[in-house]
């Protein structure tokens, strides 16, 4: 049996990536979806820069009320299948069975093309109808032009799922880039073009919304190319070794399509649930906050400007969630294959580390953003306007970055109801939140009831993590070593602020947005640095988890001598590595 093992371990490994500890073959994965969610995540920042500088505050209006809403049906229609296919092929790779896996991908290809169209037919045919529930008939073309996006990405995410379940993250970050840098050409493309052509706002916006058409259309053709390269490998290995394909029939039990199609479902649904806690949470904004702010500014036309401020801080925000969604995609067929052989610690251990991670990322993200809030506004928006809403909506970086990996650990653990009921106590907190807070505060108080609610979800699947695995979460490496290095960091921030903008502007005589953008980014950098240095010499970042990955270890080893640090963090047994 043990060789059997070995055998099916190989194969996995040679469809879905090289031979590796299952730790750092984790945390690599980890990495690289991470810097592909960066990418692309920066790319889809830049292109509403254009957007608002170019169209106005009015498309850019339009833009924002219709793409959360197409966001929230392509999350509802695909966002629990990735999850879901990489959850079934991760079991099947396990005990060698690639026939199994493919065919779970073309049950699920048959699911999600049957769903996307009818969800295309509904949004493009109920266009009309959808733009006078959000108030705002100028969001119809919009609405159109983005539902040919539905016919595209469902088989994206099944693909997706499907190299993630061998932990092969390479072709799912490279996808994510190659659509997002597609989406951005053809929005700039389009918004140059019809500007030229004196368009009105509305189809301004329509141009803008097409973007995710395209890019969902070149990402699909990267994940094909891929998917036919590991369908020749495994042809080319059966055909050489005919042993290969023993395993199979073997361990395959007969399972119908039908009955495939009930397993995947009934495991995507809950996932879906959890899933779409962002888009949704986005969209009781569409449909509460411009009602809330005309009844408190009187007209139409602020109550959208003020819309528009809340949302400057959202695409930053979105960006440190992204990075934590990649490291999600790697934590559910991980967890999986530990749960499948029955590794309790390794469940536990992997967890400990990705909600440890996710803290320490989102911390240092939300307090970084808050502390340079007014730079980063003006170099993006041109003004410091909002810049403490910005500074408040930043801390809902910490939460939904933890709501996010902390609902993919009790995913792969097998724990797929959290998530769900934790989605709903966060919208009714946001829609009461907004009701009860705006009226006082507006804009800002919205921002305040985001941060709840992030903080309820958030919360609740913590709790069910420790009692789901046993996580412990300690006071030195959660709490007082970040406080350490937030604190470090703010100080930093603050005199860099404080002394940078005078002597810029007299040294260098350059305009604000210019001055603005290279305190802001030396902030980033800056802020990012003082910080992790700090984890590093507080020790909670350990040497043997920097070890895990050798190219940062290599890169901090001479920081780290210079540092001279005298405590080094937990051994990690043999077995976790």
């Amino acid at each position: 049996m043990g060789n059997i093992g070995n055998e099916h371990q190989g194969r996995a490994e040679e469809l879905g990536g090289h031979s590796e500890k299952p730790s750092t073959k984790l945390l690599k994965g980890a990495a690289v979806l991470g810097v592909a969610a960066i990418l692309s995540k920066l790319l889809g920042t830049l292109q509403k820069i254009p957007l608002q500088n170019v169209a106005g505050d009015t498309a850019f209006g339009i833009y924002n009320a219709v793409y959360p809403l197409y966001i929230l049906i392509l999350f509802a229609a695909t966002a629990g299948f990735p999850v879901a296919v990489s959850k079934f092929v991760a079991e099947r790779a396990v005990v060698g069975d690639d026939k199994g896996a493919n065919r779970i991908v073309y049950v699920s290809s048959g699911l999600l093309m049957g769903s996307g169209l009818v969800l295309f037919l509904l949004l493009y045919f109920g266009a009309g109808e959808i733009a006078r529930w959000i108030g705002i008939m100028q969001t119809e073309k919009g609405i159109r032009s983005v539902s040919f996006a539905l016919l595209l990405s469902p088989i994206l995410a099944v693909l997706r799922g499907y190299f993630q379940g061998y932990q092969n993250m390479v072709p799912t970050a490279v996808s994510q880039v190659i659509e997002q840098l597609i989406r951005v050409i053809t929005m700039v493309a389009l918004l140059l073009y019809l500007v030229a052509l004196s368009h009105d706002e509305e189809w301004i916006a329509a141009g803008a919304t097409f973007g995710s058409v395209t890019g969902a259309g070149a990402g699909l053709v990267v994940m094909f190319l891929y998917w036919r390269k590991a369908q020749k490998q495994r042809l080319t290995k059966a055909v050489l070794e005919p042993s290969y394909e023993r395993v199979d029939k073997v361990e395959n039990k007969e399972i119908s399509s039908w009955q495939w199609a009930k397993k995947i479902t009934a495991y995507a649904i809950p996932v879906c649930l959890g899933a779409i806690v962002v888009p949704l949470l986005t969209l009781v904004d569409t449909f509460t906050m411009p009602r809330l702010l005309e009844a408190s500014h009187g007209s139409e036309g602020e109550a959208m400007r003020q819309f528009g401020l809340y949302n400057r801080g959202l695409p930053l925000v979105q960006l440190v969630v992204m990075i934590a969604s990649s490291m999600s995609a790697v934590l559910v067929p991980a967890i999986a294959e530990a749960k499948a052989k029955g590794q309790i610690e390794l469940i536990r251990f992997r967890a400990e580390i990705a909600v440890r991670l996710s803290w320490l990322i989102g911390l240092g993200a939300s307090f970084g953003l808050a502390f340079a809030a007014v730079p980063i506004n003006i170099m993006l928006y041109k003004s410091s306007e909002s810049s403490w809403t910005m500074a408040v909506l930043a801390f809902t970086a910490l939460f939904s970055t933890m709501n996010a990996v902390s609902a993919s650990v009790l995913q792969g653990a097998g724990a797929i109801r959290t998530p769900a009921k934790a989605l709903f106590v966060a919208i009714v907190l946001k829609a009461l939140g907004n009701v009860l807070l705006m009226p006082r505060w507006g804009i800002d108080g919205a921002a305040l009831s985001a941060v709840i609610a992030y903080a309820a979800a958030a919360g609740l699947n913590l709790v069910q993590l420790r009692r789901s695995t046993g996580v412990r979460f300690a006071l030195r490496p959660y709490a007082i070593s970040p406080a350490l290095g937030v604190g470090l960091m703010g100080v930093c921030l603050a005199a860099l602020q404080v002394l940078a903008k005078p002597a810029v502007a007299a040294w260098l005589h350059v305009p604000e947005r210019l001055c603005a953008s290279a305190i802001a980014m030396v902030c980033v950098v800056g802020g990012a640095a003082v910080y992790g240095l700090a984890l590093l010499r507080s020790g909670s970042i350990s040497r043997e988890e920097l070890r895990l990955m050798p190219e940062l270890d290599r890169k901090l080893k001479p920081v780290l001598a210079k540092l001279k640090r005298t405590k080094r963090g937990v051994d990690i047994p043999d077995e976790h590595t």
